[in-house]
């Protein structure tokens, strides 16, 4: 799992960081809003703990670029703005949590716990699901508003990919290095074509498929 962490006071930065490493996590920093959103941009993160007062670009605007253009990843917000009027503020802007300061640390830790397994999708014995559709990464079947899906092995991988990371739009980069293991070349139409294949699979009678496309980003899969 990896977090970005953006906060200006270097104290709280590095506390927020030690802590969260010696839980295991993998965790990038930044200083200011403007070098928190080019992070953000360039990097894919399970989790963003964003302070709301920041320099160069405040905590609420970076939320608002990374909404705009179509990065859904969980951010708890910071702020030592505490009144109900602000912390309601904080969440209608699209956080999915809001911790004032000063807190205790064991009170942020069990809040970015509580977060990443609310993005997580839902398995069991080895099975993801995602609203109707289902997927098993042992048997490799797959089913769709109860009905059976056959896939060849690239497209399950693909389709196993983005149901492992939902509601991210994942770019035809990842996918591909993902799936074929090695380095991605723009020229080709190979994630386009089993994409494309994938879906007309998954578009059964009455429904649509769910893989969505992101002009000029990537796919998606969003939980419902």
């Amino acid at each position: 799992m990896k977090i970005l962490v953006v906060e200006d006071d270097q104290t709280t930065r590095e506390f927020v960081v030690k802590a969260l490493m010696q839980e295991g996590f993998v965790v990038d920093s930044a200083g200011d809003g403007k070098e928190g959103l080019m992070m953000v941009i360039s990097c894919e993160y399970q989790l963003v703990i964003l302070d709301r007062m920041l320099p160069s670009l405040d905590g609420l605007k970076l939320l608002a670029a990374m909404r705009a253009t179509e990065i859904n990843t969980p951010v708890l917000i910071l702020s030592a703005l505490d009144s109900v009027e602000q912390r309601v503020e904080g969440l209608t802007a699209g956080s999915d949590d809001y911790l004032t300061k000063p807190f205790a640390l064991v009170e942020l830790l069990a809040r970015v716990n509580i977060i990443l397994r609310r993005h997580r999708p839902i398995t069991h014995n080895n099975q993801i699901k995602i609203g109707p559709l289902t997927l098993n990464l042992l048997s490799q079947k797959v089913t769709y508003h109860e009905q059976s899906i056959l896939l060849q092995n690239k497209e399950f991988v693909l389709l196993s990919y983005l149901m492992q990371h939902p509601d991210e739009v994942v770019s035809r980069m990842r996918l591909f290095e993902a799936v074929w293991d090695y380095h991605f070349d723009p020229k080709t139409n190979v994630i386009d074509v089993h994409i494309a294949k994938l879906r007309k699979k998954l578009e059964i009678k009455g429904f649509s498929s769910p893989i969505e496309t992101v002009r000029g980003a990537g796919y998606v899969i969003r939980q419902p």
